[in-house]
């Protein structure tokens, strides 16, 4: 059975969400009577969780620079092509003030109770973000479907849809006869830019498993593949 849930199940929908409910929820201090110490716990919880979301999103950035760069300290780089700019490791400014683990929960807590007072109103709850949605996905059974394309320099991109799911860890098979590890993306689309064959083509196979709170979940996707190079 659907269930209504105000909550987002993704980190980045999660973040928005927060900077929102943080935001406004002083607005509504007098007329929910809302303790002062949980109004601060939100704004200084928001703080602390786009602190180190931003900077998982750069260090997710670098390690994908990184992986590239080591696979062109392997393989090479095409020809005429110059090497690339080593990758930098992400420097961590000062963090925000921390709160307790459970931010997520503390403020659900925080949301559910205001809807249970005698003065609550819809309209109060759409501008604090918790009027939920019906809503009967359950991410144990989610599974990726995956397209390729070619793009430019004959590179296999990798088509994907989030669905509501933080990103999707992609593992390739480049020929070898076994999948390993290539990525984990969180913005569609993907493209592989591993060193393509010369000489003779190849089949490069790709499958898929969603990630939600930095975790696998729900099935792989089934196997695509396509022929690069030659």
């Amino acid at each position: 059975m659907a269930k209504k849930s105000f909550m987002p199940k993704a980190d980045l929908e999660k973040q928005q969400w927060l900077q929102n409910f943080a935001s406004k929820l002083g607005t509504y201090q007098a007329k929910y009577t809302l303790a002062a110490a949980d109004i601060t716990d939100m704004q200084n919880g928001s703080a602390y969780f786009n602190y180190w979301m931003n900077y998982r999103n750069q260090f997710e950035v670098y390690f994908r620079k990184l992986t590239e760069f080591k696979n062109e300290v392997r393989d090479g780089v095409p020809s005429g092509a110059s090497a690339s700019v080593a990758p930098v490791v992400p420097a961590m400014a000062a963090a925000p003030t921390a709160v307790a683990p459970g931010i997520f929960a503390r403020a659900s807590a925080l949301g559910s109770i205001i809807k249970t007072k005698p003065n609550y109103t819809v309209a109060d709850g759409q501008d604090l973000g918790i009027e939920g949605a019906e809503d009967s996905t359950d991410p144990q059974t989610m599974q990726p479907t995956l397209r390729l394309r070619l793009v430019s320099g004959g590179h296999p991109e990798i088509v994907w849809t989030k669905h509501g799911m933080d990103g999707i860890e992609i593992w390739a098979d480049h020929g070898t006869g076994a999948f390993a590890f290539l990525a984990i993306d969180t913005v569609p689309n993907y493209t592989d830019t591993s060193a393509l064959p010369s000489g003779t083509a190849q089949l490069w196979k790709f499958k898929a498993i969603y990630r939600l709170a930095d975790e696998q979940v729900g099935s792989w996707s089934d196997v695509v593949s396509i022929t690069v190079g030659g």
